[in-house]
């Protein structure tokens, strides 16, 4: 990809979006010309913040990275690659489960799209615990999440429950 710009995807359910993945989104912006950060519309999950929220969440916590466009979609992520002439899809690696599942699915979007790449990063170690379904847990069981997620998420997460 010498001379070809690099369109970097990071998608994600988002639900809500943690500083797990704030670091990975930095460690991606920092290697693309352009990053998209996609909300994932997956009516088969029971999310606990409607897409449009986390859309906004998710611009509110990345306005300090001016290459980054946020959006949603619904269907295969190799399509809206496509869509929007991503090159590269980053995902986000916490624990060997994670890479079992991220490198077959890494397999069916190459035979999709060969021409994507799947870039696989690991977040700080201080984050490499974090996952939403843990964070959702401790918000509704009335646990502390400051320095889990960004105070605007806090936030969210305390009008929720």
């Amino acid at each position: 990809m010498a001379n070809k710009k690099i369109i970097g995807l990071y998608p994600g359910s988002f639900d809500p979006v943690t500083n797990g993945h704030l670091d990975i989104a930095k460690r991606a912006f920092d290697i693309c010309d352009e990053l998209h950060l996609a909300v994932v519309g997956n009516p088969s999950k029971r999310a606990l913040f409607p897409v449009e929220e986390r859309v906004e969440l998710l611009k509110k916590t990345t306005k300090h990275l001016p290459k980054v466009k946020i959006s949603s979609f619904d269907g295969l992520l190799v399509n809206y690659a496509r869509e929007i002439k991503a090159n590269i899809i980053f995902r986000g690696l916490r624990a060997v489960s994670d890479f079992e599942f991220e490198f077959q699915m890494a397999l069916i979007n190459r035979s999709l799209h060969p021409g994507i790449e799947v870039v696989f990063l690991v977040p700080n170690e201080k984050f490499i615990f974090l996952s939403s379904s843990s964070i959702k847990e401790v918000a509704k069981l009335g646990g502390n999440v400051k320095g889990f997620v960004p105070a605007v998420v806090q936030k969210a997460l305390k009008r929720v429950y």
